[in-house]
């Protein structure tokens, strides 16, 4: 079927737009904002998903004010326009591809009129694939890329003037294979114990933007990891990493960092990035292992949804409040600055000190 999206030169098979590569059910395409003012509150964070293989488009905005996580959750039948990017209250619009994005939120608890200007390139990270025995249960690209915000967001009636502050923050886009929703039908049972580890960092500083991530198996061996270091305006290009490394400080009786450090080793010198958490985003405010709202679970045609909890009250021993973003200070060397610690341990991490699916750090 022909859709607006195939006047544009960008297929890359013989099908219309519409027909994606693969059959796969979990195959996706992905937009995700966040952003930070300066004195630390508010933080938000959006975004949005569709997924083509299942006829699904969601979409959530959350925020932290006031130590109170607001989230607006959002579904909709996604139809034959993939370029209509508007889900209930939530939309995004492209201004510029790589450069300026919009975002608007219309709901009676979060209202956002938010433009995100990019402050360096962005930044590819490695083709993530990951097998479970012979089926692929993730093969994506994403990029990251560092910016600042103007316009105004309004949450439970407090509002704020991103353009009267400095509003930093991290977008990014990816796309293709990773689990949706409940679990495929497995087959043949698995022997090997449930494990992952990520962390992903991306940290703004007035004249640099930093970013890091890693994926590690149970023994600490990696099977991603990406550094980079970019001096802050669109037209320098990014320094690579050549090696990156990594400490947490961890809370007791979570799996949750107190502080972090971050070495990145480049070509021209290594980089060190101190983090002091200042409080968790819970990542199921935007739908993350949300048991109604995850990520391509058909809700309803077009349906969406508040919910508010005090960060403060959360259980950061269940399953659900392991996927998190850690809003941060951030130094390195006489720079200050701000910027995120995304966190999520499954099973056993030797290095942290976990032994099994779910124990916590002493």
């Amino acid at each position: 079927m022909i859709t607006p999206g195939d006047d544009f030169p960008i297929h890359q098979t013989p099908e219309p737009v519409q027909q994606v590569f693969t059959s796969d059910r979990n195959f996706y395409d992905r937009f995700f904002f966040n952003g930070y003012w300066r004195d630390g509150e508010p933080y938000f964070s959006v975004a949005m998903g569709i997924y083509p293989n299942v006829g699904i488009i969601d979409a959530a905005v959350s925020a932290i004010v006031g130590g109170t996580q607001h989230c607006v959750r959002a579904s909709r039948v996604l139809g034959a326009d993939r370029l209509d990017t508007r889900v209930g209250p939530i939309s995004i619009e492209i201004v510029r591809p790589t450069r300026t994005t919009r975002v608007r939120v219309d709901h009676a608890e979060i209202k956002a009129d938010l433009t995100f200007e990019a402050r360096v390139n962005p930044m590819e990270e490695p083709r993530f694939t990951r097998r479970a025995g012979p089926r692929t249960v993730m093969d994506l690209t994403r990029f990251t890329q560092h910016g600042s915000y103007s316009g105004t967001l309004t949450v439970a009636g407090h509002k704020f003037d991103a353009s009267q502050s400095r509003v930093w923050g991290s977008r990014d886009r990816s796309w293709g294979v990773r689990n949706l929703g409940p679990p495929d039908p497995a087959g043949v049972p698995s022997t090997a114990a449930a494990q992952f580890f990520w962390l992903w960092s991306p940290t703004n500083f007035d004249d640099l933007c930093t970013h890091f991530d890693v994926n590690e198996n149970s023994d600490g061996s990696r099977w991603h990891e990406f550094g980079a270091v970019a001096k802050a305006g669109v037209a320098a290009p990014a320094e690579l990493a050549t090696a990156v490394d990594w400490q947490v400080n961890y809370l007791p009786n979570t799996r949750h960092a107190r502080s972090a450090e971050i070495l990145l080793t480049a070509p021209g010198g290594q980089t060190r990035i101190e983090l002091e958490t200042l409080y968790n985003f819970y990542m199921h405010g935007i739908g993350y292992g949300h048991p109604k709202w995850g990520h391509g679970m058909y809700v309803g045609t077009d349906v969406s949804a508040y919910e508010s909890f005090k960060v403060g009250e959360v259980v950061q021993t269940l399953p659900l409040n392991q996927h998190i973003q850690a809003v941060c200070r951030a130094r390195s060397g006489s720079r200050e600055g701000m910027g995120i610690l995304e966190m999520l341990i499954i099973g056993a991490h030797e290095k942290s000190g976990l032994k099994t699916l779910l124990d916590m750090h002493p």
